[in-house]
C-alpha cells in the first residue's frame, strides 16, 4: 500500500520578526549614524595615515627579518584593517589594493610563498594612495594600479591550485 507524502510548509516567522532586507534599521538611527560618522571625518586622514604607518612597520620588518609567520601575520591584520577602513575612509582604492594583498596572504599554508616584492608593490600602492590623496574609485592611474596588482596576485596564486 503506497502513502502520498504530506508536505508541510512551516511560516518564516524569523523574516517578520527580523523585517526582512535592512526593514528592521529605524531611518531616525541610521540617519544619526550617519551624522556621527560625518562628524569624525575630519579624522580620518590622521586614523588612515596612523593605520598606514603600521603597514610600514610590518613592511620594515619583514624587510629586516624576513617573511617569517609571525610577521606575515602582522603583514595581512594590517591589511585586513584597511581593507574594511579603506572606503570608510574615503579611500576605496586603499579597500581594493588591500583586499589584493589579502587574497595572497589569506592562505596561511602558502602565505610564506608570497613574493615579497609583490608584498612591497601593494604596499607602496596603498601608500602612493594616501600621499596623493587619490579618493575617486574610478581614478584611471589608481584603477590601473590596482588591477595590475590583482593580475600579478592571480598568477601567483593560480601556481596553489590543483
Amino acid at each position: 500500500m503506497s502513502e502520498k507524502a504530506q508536505v508541510i510548509q512551516i511560516p518564516n516567522t524569523l523574516r517578520a520578526k527580523v523585517g526582512g532586507k535592512l526593514g528592521a534599521l529605524d531611518p531616525a538611527t541610521l540617519a544619526k549614524a550617519e551624522e556621527a560618522l560625518s562628524s569624525l571625518s575630519d579624522q580620518f586622514d590622521n586614523w588612515l595615515d596612523d593605520e598606514v604607518n603600521k603597514l610600514e612597520k610590518a613592511q620594515e620588518t619583514i624587510r629586516n627579518e624576513g617573511l617569517s609567520e609571525k610577521n606575515a601575520e602582522q603583514l595581512y591584520f594590517r591589511c585586513h584593517d584597511l581593507k574594511g577602513l579603506g572606503t570608510t575612509y574615503g579611500y576605496p582604492l586603499i579597500t581594493r589594493i588591500a583586499g589584493s594583498v589579502c587574497k595572497m596572504l589569506d592562505d596561511e599554508i602558502i602565505r610564506l610563498q608570497s613574493p615579497r616584492l609583490l608584498i612591497d608593490a601593494h604596499v607602496d600602492a596603498i601608500r602612493a594612495v594616501v600621499r596623493g590623496k587619490i579618493k575617486d574609485e574610478n581614478h584611471p592611474v589608481g584603477v590601473a594600479l590596482a588591477e595590475t596588482l590583482e593580475a600579478r596576485v592571480k598568477e601567483h596564486m593560480d601556481k596553489f591550485k590543483d
